[in-house]
């Protein structure tokens, strides 16, 4: 198991515990910005002691249009996430949509992420559990956070109790969404690591046009309060140019932004203990 996960995953007081960051492109866009952006990321992590995990997605299943990136390729896509892994010496989350996918992505990932709108789907979660990978189940926007206990009990039931639990936002109305930071100590009363995702919780999806909006200027906010409310875990999307990311760059934070705000949670983490 990687070292992270182990840190991830190892029970330990919550003021002794520092925050883990899952964070990188929402999907792999050509063959060298992963490396780019795994690297930068791993090296502030490592200069704050905070334990990282490499997200993108090989593939994007959910596209609002038919016409929007979904990916370079399976077989190409995971090839380059087992190479960050391996060159970059960081665990590696990536989404998997169906079962077959789990099997799939577990061979190159150290994370099966199951996406918000599929964290009910019985044989998708009892799949991602089977791999023996741990399995990171976004909340849908439609459930309680008290109900994420059934789909936690479904990867579990499969022998794999290597769980965690994302906060990403509740549905408001159309096309925008609210977090409730009840969630966070609620869902931790499952006894698994709750995250929060700072950029999806943003998103302000099916716009007009077919493509999500967001509001990335409130990407700070959503992380500070997040790690105030004890969050064990935080996810950000990032890029280099968020503003020509083929999939929810309007919702990301630049990646030169990253190690201020990084600071700054830190600070908060610091007072909470």
């Amino acid at each position: 198991m990687h070292q992270t996960l182990e840190q991830i995953f190892t029970p330990a007081p919550p003021a002794s515990r520092p925050f883990f960051l899952i964070a990188g492109p929402c999907v792999l866009e050509d063959e060298d910005m992963g490396f780019v952006i795994a690297d930068r990321l791993a090296a502030i992590a490592r200069s704050m002691y905070i334990p990282f995990v490499f997200k993108a997605s090989y593939k994007k299943a959910n596209r609002t249009r038919l016409d929007s990136f979904s990916g370079l390729g399976d077989e190409k896509a995971l090839d380059l996430l087992g190479a960050i892994r391996q060159q970059c010496g960081v665990a590696v989350l990536t989404d998997v949509h169906t079962a077959q996918e789990a099997s799939l992505a577990a061979s190159r990932a150290d994370i099966l992420q199951i996406p918000a709108f599929l964290c009910r789907q019985t044989e998708l979660l009892m799949a991602a559990g089977k791999t023996g990978r741990a399995v990171n189940i976004k909340k849908g926007q439609f459930l309680s956070p008290s109900s994420m206990g059934f789909a936690t009990e479904k990867v579990m039931a499969s022998g794999n109790n290597r769980v965690m639990l994302t906060e990403r936002g509740s549905c408001f109305g159309y096309g925008d969404l609210v977090v409730d930071f009840r969630s966070i100590p609620i869902m931790q009363q499952l006894k698994v690591p709750v995250v929060l995702d700072a950029t999806h919780s943003l998103q302000q999806p099916d716009q007009g046009k077919g493509v999500s909006g967001g509001l990335p200027h409130l990407i700070e906010t959503i992380a500070k309060a997040g790690i105030a409310a004890g969050a064990d875990g935080l996810f950000i999307e990032t890029h280099p140019d968020p503003g020509r990311a083929k999939s929810d760059g309007a919702n990301m934070i630049k990646l030169d932004k990253v190690e201020a705000l990084l600071e700054k949670l830190l600070k908060i983490k610091s007072a909470l203990g």
